[in-house]
């Protein structure tokens, strides 16, 4: 009904954070459209058995999610299978709103396939949030809560903002995610430690038995991640989501000096970290990948990997609406020339 590629011409001649609202306002109104949202749903959504998993109880139906990031304020939800996603992930949100860093804060690289954000979990508010997710909750898709602690809370106090996130969040989510790992916020990644993570996730476990995974950095030594990746399991994780965007800015000549580098230059450094942690966990528990994932090809190679779900955004921007459904049916006939009947043949087929 429309061509992206044209479309993406008029989104581009806006800045960044501006398209992003034009496009949140296309995706709040879409479900009000039902003959829209029915072609749309029935030109992206792949809703194929051999893609199926049953994960924390839940039916994912495909296993590409919308990261963490877009939709931050739970008001897109009802879009996203229109959007051809198995299942979304709302959030940052904080305890309080906050107005995030100052703009200009994001920034595109067409010619890179890349973004660049310093957004700083600007968001309406836990309240806020809360609100808008009950109105969705439960929904057709797991949906995951991406939660992180507010700019003003100083580190000593930040177990108290994780711990009133749990509560609230709890009831309204298929699983948690625990974020100490944006560039964003300052003194934030100094949370990711031994100490730290031991004493969030055994007051986790004490507050909730929802899945709560843990969202690593992709700037840490190998080593130190998968020791942070095994002490986080230990004391309770449910799984591990690798990786949040990176502050490596030799991976893209003239870039900013700030925020964190998402797309097509992180990936083969998010796919690296991935895997040397996917060799220690597989099997122990679970694994979401993200992190350059645009194509078929490179969410089947996560899969294979050690990956049972992987998250997509930065892609989007430059795919448009077909890219979810483009990854799945590629995925689909990588499976079939690699003989596997299911997606659970392929998960860590390289580590078999």
């Amino acid at each position: 009904m429309f061509n992206y590629k044209n479309l993406k011409k008029i989104l581009f001649l806006f800045q960044p954070e501006t398209a992003h609202h034009l496009a949140e306002l296309g995706l709040r109104a879409l479900p009000n459209c039902r003959m829209l949202t029915n072609y749309m749903v029935n030109k992206n959504f792949v809703n194929d058995e051999r893609l199926t998993q049953e994960i924390f109880n839940v039916k994912f139906i495909n296993p590409i999610g919308l990261a963490a990031g877009f939709d931050k304020n739970s008001t897109m939800v009802k879009a996203m299978p229109a959007l051809g996603f198995g299942y979304t992930e709302i959030g940052t949100m904080t305890p309080r709103p906050q107005d995030g860093n100052a703009k200009p804060r994001m920034f595109r690289y067409p010619k890179a396939n890349s973004v660049q954000n310093a957004m700083g979990f600007n968001n309406e508010g836990a309240h806020a949030v809360l609100k808008n997710l009950k109105k969705v909750y439960p929904f057709v898709l797991p949906i995951g809560v991406n939660i992180g602690k507010n700019k003003t809370t100083p580190e000593e106090y930040a177990l108290n903002d994780y711990k009133m996130l749990i509560k609230k969040f709890e009831q309204t989510s298929d699983y948690l995610v625990i974020n100490i790992s944006s560039p964003n916020t300052p003194n934030l990644r100094d949370l990711q430690n031994e100490e730290f993570i031991t004493a969030l996730f055994n007051m986790a476990k004490e507050l909730t038995n929802k899945p709560i995974l843990l969202k690593i950095a992709p700037d840490m030594q190998v080593d130190t991640a998968i020791q942070l990746c095994k002490t986080a399991v230990n004391a309770g994780a449910a799984g591990i989501i690798a990786t949040n965007t990176t502050i490596d800015y030799n991976l893209l000549p003239g870039c900013q000096n700030f925020g964190g580098l998402s797309g097509e230059v992180l990936r083969e450094k998010s796919y690296e970290l991935f895997k040397e942690i996917a060799k220690e966990l597989f099997g122990k528990t679970l694994l979401i990948s993200v992190g350059g994932i645009s194509n078929a090809q490179e969410a089947y190679r996560r899969l294979k990997a050690g990956a049972t779900l992987v998250q997509a955004y930065s892609g989007m921007i430059f795919e448009g609406p077909s890219m979810v459904r483009k990854i799945n049916e590629g995925i689909l006939e990588l499976m079939e020339k690699d003989g596997y009947s299911h997606i659970s043949e392929v998960i860590g087929a390289d580590l078999k």
